[in-house]
């Protein structure tokens, strides 16, 4: 009782207020009144914020056939202020102004909005600032962010956004539900187009019927992918988006996950300080881009890396490393169109030390692998299934890789989405992502597993004592391969301690392998200082 008599002194506290000066824990306090009640026949799993005190992430779970469910728990707006709602979206889209210089738009849009509301302070006359704070929420999401899907876009457990035409449910890939249906849908054909042309017009490109499919890169490295009108899908225009995390996954956090164990990482770390190239494959979805991001974060600190890639989905913590970005063309002829070919034939003139190509699939494959052969390390990506497919793959048109010179990428990983039996039962993760197959290539013919994981025992068996690639580095470091074998135990220690002191964003590893350069049997303890 004393808890709600507080409450209703804060609502009374919040309507009085003269302007918008309301901290975000009273706000919330009094915002709390309003959250949403649970559909009948479910159940509250969990629910956390997106974006407090105005949006949380609610999941429920169907009592009867146990679907899981992910509502958007969003404040509502009165008629009224859905009245004033629209008539400031009108006066903003006169008088709000371009971002100056290097400011975003969401800066842009903060520091306008006082002046524009002070200019307007008849329209507000009869609202209180709760109502205010609210109408400048969904001005915001509307205009700077992604409307009705904003909320998702700040949901870090969400990887993908999938729609799949008008009056059908969004789906989500959470990290935590895999695949699950929201509340959130498009009723009108309009309203969709009108969505997707905004938002790759934010990313500088164009759609229409004549060019109905568009793979574009939106503010904030967001991936998004179009289908665009009823010329390619008969229920309207689909999209989705594959979010970029700003905080990538590091090495550490892949221990954490449990997709890799400590002497995986130590080994991928000492292959990436001495050049030894590495493919990662897999199916789509298996997170090729999350290991690509971590593996990238182990080559030494003062390499110099140039990125190659058709969408940007790489980000390292390295202060010499451009990254380069393929073009398409304009016109029927697509003239200035600038290939992964193109680029990865320019990058090896800079003189890199690592060449990273976001994915490879066609005839730049054969000038990634003549880089290789010239001394310069190598990092990309392919779709398949397992080693021997992927050889298949590179040996055969697009690519067309000699058989003889395949052993350029010297190991291999393979990546997978393992599912859990669902008889086994346990906890809500039913999934993971795991290196199932840590391998060199000797040759062609000549594979040999250094890694492997075991599925029935969930644990990773290891053969290094059979390793070619240690051989190969303490012959050129001209060392025994013991000392080899002792580096890589010192790399697993600190490894280690990294995990245990929750060091794990990757600029906080680059500092540490950074230390490690200068002063590699020193490193004292890393969760001090």
């Amino acid at each position: 009782m004393k808890l709600k008599l507080h409450k209703k002194k804060q609502r009374r506290e919040i309507e009085e207020r003269p302007d918008l000066s309301v901290s975000e824990e009273t706000l919330a306090g009094y915002l709390d009144l309003k959250r949403f009640t649970v559909p009948e026949g479910c159940s509250e799993v969990e629910t956390y914020p997106l974006k407090a005190p105005y949006s949380y992430a609610s999941i429920v779970q169907d009592e009867e056939t146990g679907v899981y469910f992910y509502i958007v728990d969003e404040l509502s707006l009165t008629k009224e202020e859905n009245d004033l709602f629209f008539r400031m979206k009108n006066i903003l889209e006169y008088e709000l102004q371009a971002p100056l210089g290097d400011e975003t738009l969401k800066e842009s849009f903060h520091a306008q909005m006082p002046t524009i509301i002070d200019s307007h302070g008849k329209a507000f006359r009869d609202f209180s600032p709760i109502s205010l704070r609210k109408i400048l929420y969904y001005l915001e999401r509307n205009i700077v962010g992604y409307g009705k899907i904003d909320p998702f876009m700040h949901d870090t457990y969400v990887e993908d956004i999938s729609c799949s035409g008008i009056n059908k449910h969004i789906f989500l890939w959470h990290r935590r539900y895999e695949n699950i249906r929201t509340n959130i849908f498009f009723r009108e054909e309009q309203e969709l187009d009108d969505f997707v042309m905004k938002m790759v017009h934010k990313a500088g490109k164009h759609v229409s019927i004549a060019f109905p499919i568009v793979d574009v890169t939106l503010p904030g490295q967001h991936r998004l992918a179009v289908s665009y009108g009823r010329e390619t899908t008969p229920s309207g225009t689909s999209y989705t988006i594959r979010k970029f995390r700003e905080d990538p996954f590091t090495i550490v956090d892949l221990i954490e996950n449990e997709t890799i164990d400590e002497t995986i990482a130590a080994y991928l770390w000492l292959l990436m300080e001495n050049k030894m190239p590495v493919m990662i494959m897999g199916a789509t979805g298996a997170g090729k881009t999350t290991a690509l991001n971590a593996i990238a974060c182990l080559v030494r600190p003062n390499y110099k890396i140039i990125s190659v890639e058709e969408v940007a989905e790489i980000n390292l913590p390295h202060e010499n490393w451009t990254a380069t970005i393929a073009r398409s063309g304009f016109g029927v002829e697509s003239e200035g169109e600038i290939t992964l070919y193109d680029l990865i034939k320019s990058a090896v003139r800079h003189r890199p030390d690592l060449i990273i190509v976001g994915e490879v699939r066609g005839e730049e494959a054969y000038v990634l692998f003549q880089a290789l052969a010239t001394g310069h390390g190598g990092l990309c990506t392919l779709h398949a299934e397992d080693v021997e497919t992927a050889i298949k793959r590179l040996t055969q048109p697009p690519m067309n890789i000699p058989s003889s010179i395949i052993p350029l990428m010297n190991c291999a990983i393979i990546v997978k989405h393992v599912r859990k039996p669902i008889f086994l039962g346990g906890d809500k993760r039913l999934s993971s992502r795991k290196f199932i197959r840590v391998a060199e290539i000797k040759s062609e013919t000549s594979i040999k597993n250094i890694f492997a994981w075991n599925a029935s025992s969930d644990t990773f068996q290891e053969n290094l004592s059979s390793s070619y690639l240690a051989n190969k580095i303490a012959r050129d470091l001209d060392v025994s391969v013991e000392q080899v074998w002792d580096d890589l135990m010192q790399r697993k220690k600190i490894l280690l301690e990294m995990a245990e002191h929750n060091i794990r964003d990757y600029r906080s590893v680059n500092e540490v392998l950074s230390k490690y350069y200068y002063n590699p049997r020193d490193q004292g303890k890393l969760g001090q200082g």
